[in-house]
């Protein structure tokens, strides 16, 4: 599932294409056909994005999108090709056109229903008023394992199973030691080593954790399997130990339990 670096980048592509023009709007799959009818030949006015979550503005009408696990975009220049039928929202503008494709989620909303998905989501680093104290006070209360916390939107908007695993790692956490027992020094360290990979990640596309330093390859060259330190690793890319994988609630866990000790209370 795409994570929230991905959303807020296009975001930023999709204002910077499409913003203050007309936009043709089309729904080839269908499942969409009447809002995209009501939507065609709108002025696109801003994209924007909160966590997973995506939303295409047209005047007083927003289009709302997630994902999900196969959802993707399509980008072409203009004119498009012929849309393929599995197209659920095709938006053209003047150089540019998207197709979206496979997502959990695409509906027309109103600024009233953005605010209530909103307000079940926690604080996302990548907006200027992601406040870390309301995911630390959300963390306090959560009575699992922060491997699942971390997972929870509720706490943090915008984190998926590569952050997750990758935060985790860098400060040395296990995935089954419990929420409560992250305290407030080490959250907000978190908090600001997410941030940064997160801004990083809309700027390259991309996510890189490992050092530079460590590694002795540039970010920017690195190969994707190259990229983590135990996400998706056979080996801990810093001490050579295996890699811990297993079922976390649905999603598969990553842990070096050489540099992440398995806390006593789960052994």
């Amino acid at each position: 599932m795409p994570e929230g670096h991905t959303l807020h980048r296009l975001a930023r592509d999709h204002h910077r294409w499409f913003a203050g023009t007309a936009v043709a709007v089309s729904a080839p799959q269908g499942g969409f056909a009447a809002a995209a009818a009501q939507l065609d030949g709108r002025a696109f006015t801003r994209a924007h994005a909160y966590g997973k979550h995506l939303f295409h503005h047209y005047d007083d009408a927003i289009v709302h999108i997630h994902l999900g696990l196969f959802g993707r975009f399509f980008t072409h220049e203009v004119p498009p090709p012929e849309p393929r039928a599995t197209v659920r929202y095709r938006v053209v503008g003047a150089g540019r056109a998207i197709d979206l494709v496979g997502a959990t989620q695409c509906e027309l909303v109103t600024p009233g229903d953005v605010d209530a998905i909103v307000s079940r989501l926690g604080p996302d680093p990548l907006r200027r008023d992601g406040d870390p104290e309301e995911g630390w006070q959300a963390l306090q209360r959560r009575r699992v394992e922060i491997g699942r916390a971390l997972m929870d939107q509720g706490v943090v908007a915008g984190v998926g199973n590569v952050f997750r695993a990758e935060l985790l790692f860098a400060f040395g956490i296990h995935p089954l030691v419990a929420a409560s027992d992250i305290d407030h020094d080490q959250w907000s360290a978190m908090w600001d080593q997410l941030r940064q990979w997160m801004r990083s990640g809309v700027r390259t596309n991309r996510i890189v954790t490992v050092d530079r330093e460590e590694v002795g390859w540039s970010r920017y060259r690195l190969a994707r399997e190259r990229a983590t330190y135990v996400y998706r690793q056979e080996h801990c890319r810093r001490c050579g130990t295996p890699v811990r994988r297993w079922d976390l609630a649905g999603r598969w866990a990553y842990a070096c339990e050489s540099c992440q000790p398995r806390p006593a209370s789960s052994a």
